[in-house]
């Protein structure tokens, strides 16, 4: 094209917007309209109750409740909650109220051997408008009439979901257990993958839940989890194994493992309490997840190691799920599919503890929303 005609076109598109009212260029995004996520740093003391809420300005948070309700008996349940917190990249001086400047995720599971696989329902929304927000200063979180909420020392969860409802009340017994070096857990060799982390062991749980028109009393013990990070992920990493067991002492371990994208370990650690209350925070090189039995899922095609012989310290416990097919399958609000199951931990023969594995990126690289 010759110069002439180049600067008659640019001309006539001046002329044309012009007269329509537009922008002869498309308007530039300012650079200071789009988010700075804060950064997870060591030092950080942790904070209760504040800490016990939301951190909007960091880019992801979770709020992860499992646990087994019911007696020794033959046919318990696991059950999972979780409330996702994420602050997309985007313009954040829009004043619409509909602009997603943060987006609340949630799933729960029923683990049910009766039935074979997991009951399962999933939900997202954006946060505002009275229907979906997660709140600063103390645990409360809701999408529509899925809620997790910290009332005096005790958390209330209702959930009505597709084909069952959950309706609990978990107590603390313990005090927070602050992961890796007092809350900062580390992801990766380079300190930038982190978060910030605690756990409440031993939840005591009662309620009730509902499934096939039925509703019963339930008791039982459970683990919850909240984290908040800008930078989970190292840019290896496939994913990560995770486990967290209730002790029948009283004691607690959590131990995970970042894995690169040849089912190397990246990164590990966890944490190791007595029923004492010692605690002892694990180095990468007092972790080791070993895989065991596999499950293929038929829905996904996806295989799962599901027995694991876990080193934590210097305790080495075999994990058997409750039932092989615990597969979570939650596209339509994070796009993951994943293996979050109830599991039996023995130590030398005996059953020691209960608690969960979840077993992410087995099927793809997982993309945290």
């Amino acid at each position: 094209m010759s110069p002439g005609l180049a600067a008659t076109r640019r001309r006539a598109l001046q002329l044309l917007c012009a007269a329509l009212a537009l922008p002869a260029r498309p308007p530039r995004v300012a650079a200071q309209s789009l988010p700075a996520f804060a950064p997870v740093l060591p030092g950080y003391a942790l904070r209760f109750p504040l800490d016990y809420g939301a951190h909007p300005q960091f880019g992801l948070e979770w709020w992860y409740v499992t646990g087994w309700l019911g007696s020794r008996g033959p046919a318990p349940l696991g059950f999972q909650i979780t409330f996702f917190r994420t602050r997309p990249a985007v313009q954040e001086d829009n004043p619409s109220a509909f602009a997603p400047q943060q987006l609340l995720i949630a799933h729960c599971a029923l683990s049910d051997p009766a039935r074979g696989r997991l009951w399962q329902d999933q939900r997202i929304r954006r946060a505002g408008l009275g229907l979906a927000q997660a709140e600063p200063g103390d645990t409360k979180i809701w999408i529509d009439d899925w809620r997790l909420e910290r009332q005096g020392e005790n958390y209330s969860a209702r959930l009505v979901a597709l084909d069952f409802a959950l309706d609990l009340v978990l107590e603390p017994t313990q005090p927070p257990l602050l992961q890796g070096v007092a809350g900062f857990s580390q992801k990766a060799a380079a300190t930038r993958a982190a978060s910030y982390y605690y756990s409440l062991p031993h939840l005591k749980v009662r309620g009730a839940i509902a499934r096939d028109a039925r509703r019963e009393s339930v008791t039982g013990e459970a683990w919850l989890d909240h984290e908040w990070s800008s930078a989970y992920l190292d840019p290896q990493a496939q994913g990560w194994d995770w486990t967290a067991i209730n002790l029948d002492d009283g004691g607690a371990v959590m131990a995970f493992r970042m894995r690169s994208r040849n089912g190397d370990t990246l990164w590990a650690g966890g944490s190791v309490r007595t029923a004492a209350g010692t605690v002892q925070t694990l180095q990468p090189t007092d972790v080791q997840f070993s895989p065991g039995r596999q499950w293929r899922s038929q829905r996904t095609g996806t295989s799962y190691p599901v027995a694991w012989l876990v080193r934590a310290g210097a305790r080495l416990l075999a994990l058997e799920p409750l039932l092989d097919d615990q597969e979570n399958d939650t596209r339509l609000t994070t796009g993951a599919v994943y293996w979050e199951g109830a599991v039996r931990a023995q130590e030398n023969g005996r059953e020691v503890g209960r608690g969960y594995v979840e077993l992410t990126g087995y099927g793809a690289p997982l993309a945290l929303p």
